[in-house]
């Protein structure tokens, strides 16, 4: 995926003469194409993440701790584009959404390497207290898939791959928050199991603007095709209609991360 300015991938800001001699050189960031039979999938795209509203992100951070701030809502626009596509295509759509107990008993790790996780961030504020919902400009709807997970990947204890196996998918789509940390576990997962991937790079946001470009150039590289919105929006447009067999409709999907 190239930068639109400079005409180039993002992540070439980044990387020296040297790594892009390599790259160059080494076989790695071939095309892998995409699948017959993908579904779209959104990964983590909450308040926690996002924050309330567009906003500087030094000035999300301070509600939300692990917001991506403006770049974060720059990613749900594109994927409410990404929904307008897929829906009517009758392309499967999972969502996921972090999962806690109000006690914050099951934690675990999380609170190894952030100052502010006991602090305010489960369950100790109430604007915390909404971190998982879901923003509502990208609610999930009525045939749409929606899980609950705890760790970065969207595989680890989660029922996506029975999900995946069920639809007979033979890729994935993805999107969502954040580009280094639950995307990337999720993509190397995905790719663990040999599906295609494709991350939609306009689609995702990070914090840190250096993270994002370096992990989709690292994604590109080994294990997903890093491709633009359009591009993605153009392939759905041309598979055929009736791909999958779909929820009937439930709806209270996405109830238990819907808006209040």
């Amino acid at each position: 995926m190239s930068d639109k300015s400079a005409g180039e991938p993002i992540w070439n800001a980044f990387l020296t003469e040297r790594d892009k001699q390599v790259f160059d050189a080494s076989g790695y960031g071939a095309k892998g194409g995409f699948g017959s039979r993908p579904a779209l999938l959104i990964i983590d795209v909450n308040y926690g993440f996002v924050g309330d509203r567009p906003e500087p992100i030094l000035e999300s951070v301070k509600r939300w701790m692990n917001s991506c701030g403006e770049e974060g809502w720059a990613a749900v626009g594109v994927i409410r584009q990404l929904l307008d596509a897929a829906r009517p295509k009758g392309i499967p759509v999972i969502y996921t959404s972090g999962l806690r107990r109000a006690d914050a008993w099951d934690q675990g790790a999380w609170a190894y390497k952030n100052s502010r996780v006991n602090r305010d961030y489960l369950g100790k504020s109430p604007a915390t207290l909404r971190s998982n919902i879901i923003v509502p400009e990208i609610a999930p709807g009525p045939r749409d898939l929606v899980i609950g997970k705890q760790k970065p990947s969207a595989f680890h204890g989660t029922p996506l791959l029975d999900y995946l196996v069920h639809l007979r998918c033979d890729s994935l789509l993805v999107t969502g928050t954040t580009t280094s940390g639950c995307v990337r576990a999720s993509v190397v997962d995905a790719f663990s199991y040999n599906y295609r991937v494709a991350v939609v790079q306009d689609g995702c946001a990070d914090r840190s603007q250096a993270s994002h470009a370096i992990n989709l150039c690292d994604m590109n590289a080994k294990y997903a095709d890093v491709v633009s919105s359009p591009e993605t929006i153009s392939y759905i447009n041309g598979l055929p209609d009736g791909l999958f067999d779909l929820p009937a409709g439930d709806p209270a999907a996405g109830k238990l991360f819907a808006h209040d």
